[in-house]
């Protein structure tokens, strides 16, 4: 039997389009977590420098998508520096959620997962942004299908793999079984602000993209997958929908959000809401995770194993990562006898 790990999932605002701020909070946040006794931190979708809502109110902002661009995150810059140093300070695993900038200035829904000892084990790229979202994100490609890393957390609890995806890549069969063939114990589910379903049965838009709906998935993920998953949502207050001008969208128009919450390999939810279930109380939800469970759980269901017909039914998968730029075969060739010249 293992020892129970604590873990901690982030229910906080990022300082919206203000990447220093933001990385300033995270750090915060890891040292508090880490306070609490957690050995892993979980933040939720594009926390760095905050989910970009005014895409579900307007399509187009010259401007803000600008600012959005400068204050993304390079994954090889001081700030992501600062993060990783946080995680070896308080020896705590962070498994956090930014938007990418490129070298070129594009940006992505990305992840990265950073092991106690400071070392950025994975990062990956949403593989296909979500609607609205393609408006501002470009997407992943074969490498961003690795999406679970085996983190060291010492001589107590030892290795432990973790896994990742982002919002609605919960409700992709192909991403998920990927996924779950990767063998993770712990899976984080990102997801950015999200408010409950109106009242009624006929209210406007999808209870897919409703707190309820999207808990929904994340406990469907757990049952699939068996796995623990640490289901992290942000937080916007009624400042933040005023610099987003996100009034009138259908994500983030009134305060709340945060609806964060540790679900067991059998789809339980494992812990209570904060404040008053709201959706506007920040904070970060710990939970105390006895990893026999997820073993216990895979005796009766392990759809990667036992529970699987591949001489019926497998999923091809094609892991290359695109390049814009390749080489073709006239510089191979050049290249070639340029060696062979030199070898001789």
């Amino acid at each position: 039997m293992s020892t129970p790990i604590r873990v901690a999932v982030i229910q906080s605002e990022p300082v919206y389009l203000d990447l220093a701020a933001s990385i300033e909070k995270a750090c915060r946040l890891i040292a508090e977590a880490a306070e609490g006794g957690a050995k892993l931190v979980a933040f939720p979708e594009c926390w760095l420098p905050g989910y970009p809502a005014w895409i579900w109110a307007r399509p187009v902002d010259v401007e803000m998508q600008t600012r959005y661009i400068y204050n993304a995150l390079p994954v090889q810059s001081q700030a992501m520096g600062l993060v990783k140093a946080a995680a070896k300070e308080h020896s705590i695993a962070v498994v956090l959620g930014f938007a990418e900038q490129s070298p070129s200035h594009s940006v992505y829904i990305s992840q990265a997962i950073i092991s106690p000892q400071g070392e950025l084990l994975l990062r990956r790229r949403k593989i296909k942004p979500t609607h609205m979202e393609r408006t501002v994100f470009g997407d992943g490609s074969g490498g961003d299908l690795d999406n679970v890393a085996e983190v060291d957390f010492g001589p107590e609890h030892g290795r432990i793999k973790v896994g990742c995806l982002a919002c609605w890549e919960h409700t992709q069969p192909l991403l998920k079984y990927h996924t779950i063939s990767q063998g993770e114990a712990i899976h984080v589910a990102m997801w950015p602000p999200i408010a409950p379903m109106p009242s009624g049965v006929d209210s406007p838009g999808l209870w897919s993209m409703s707190a309820e709906g999207c808990q929904a998935l994340s406990q469907v993920y757990a049952i699939e997958s068996t796995t623990f998953v640490l289901h992290s949502t942000a937080v916007c207050t009624q400042k933040s929908i005023e610099l987003l001008g996100t009034q009138q969208g259908i994500v983030c128009s009134r305060p709340g959000g945060g609806h964060s919450c540790v679900i067991a390999p059998d789809g339980r939810r494992l812990t209570e809401p904060l404040g008053d279930g709201t959706g506007v109380a920040e904070g970060i939800v710990y939970a105390d995770l006895d990893l026999s469970k997820v073993v216990a759980a895979r005796g009766f269901l392990d759809v990667v194993g036992h529970y699987s017909r591949p001489d019926l039914l497998w999923l091809g998968v094609d892991r290359r990562q695109r390049e814009v730029v390749v080489a073709g075969p006239s510089e191979s060739v050049t290249v070639d006898r340029k060696e062979h010249k030199e070898a001789a």
